[in-house]
């Protein structure tokens, strides 16, 4: 059973909001749930844990269903939508059940669509409250609106809970000028300005999930889910990926 574990004193930040794409759950494929992709994710958020860090989830639905694009095949988007959110309910009944069976942490998902059979409801004082306690909670069900991203999903949960940073788990080593993968003259930058991500429209976070951060002051750090310790490495300040400030 998790309890509150003294903060490590090395540690830059005692609460953190960690957003991850539902592609991270299905590993090399990209779709799906891959049980060893799970159990990698599941590692870094316990060795956070045991930094005594309090740490928040919000976790996307892409490796199962993806609204935007389900609407382009005649779906009507709220409906496509609704779909996605679903799938992110999935991945975090999977994220939760690794995290208790293997890691033996304590953990609660709450969901911003009712369906208290499975998952508590999200309220923030509850939220607030199982952080306190050592709990890892994981945000499901996006914002509970079609339309919004689970990129905006987290920053609205982050300012909501009171987390310190949002740390952006991708595939990438940060941001770039243009798709690395695509350009091997791609430009990395260490650091930004959230107007900057803006100006630039570069792929980090929707607009609406990078002006809530902005009008918060709420840093963002866009890192690669690679090595073991990556997460870790955020926290304990370690030069990592891409800051927005």
């Amino acid at each position: 059973m998790s309890a509150s574990i003294p903060l490590h004193p090395e540690a830059k930040y005692k609460r953190i909001m960690l957003k991850l794409s539902g592609e991270m759950l299905g590993g090399g494929q990209g779709h799906g749930i891959d049980g060893d992709a799970l159990e990698r994710i599941a590692g870094e958020v316990a060795r956070v844990h045991r930094l005594g860090v309090q740490v928040a989830i919000v976790i996307g639905g892409g490796n199962i269903f993806r609204g935007s694009t389900a609407s382009k095949i005649g779906m009507d988007r709220p409906s496509a939508d609704y779909m996605g959110m679903l799938a992110t309910i999935i991945n975090g009944l999977a994220l939760q059940g690794i995290l208790e069976n293997k890691f033996n942490l304590q953990t609660r998902v709450m969901t911003a669509i009712t369906m208290t059979e499975i998952a508590e409801p999200y309220i923030r004082r509850r939220a607030v409250k199982h952080i306190e306690s050592g709990h890892i909670v994981i945000f499901a069900g996006g914002t509970g609106n079609p339309l919004f991203t689970t990129d905006t999903a987290a920053s609205l949960r982050a300012r909501e809970i009171g987390a310190e940073i949002i740390m952006k788990a991708t595939k990438v080593d940060g941001i770039y000028d243009s798709d690395p993968n695509k350009n091997p003259n791609a430009k990395k930058y260490d650091e930004l300005a959230y107007f900057d991500v803006l100006n630039k429209k570069l792929d980090v976070m929707d607009a609406t999930a990078i002006t809530m951060c902005m009008e918060a002051q709420m840093p963002i750090i866009v890192f690669k889910m690679g090595e073991p310790g990556c997460v870790e490495q955020v926290v304990l300040g370690k030069k990592v990926g891409t800051l927005v400030k």
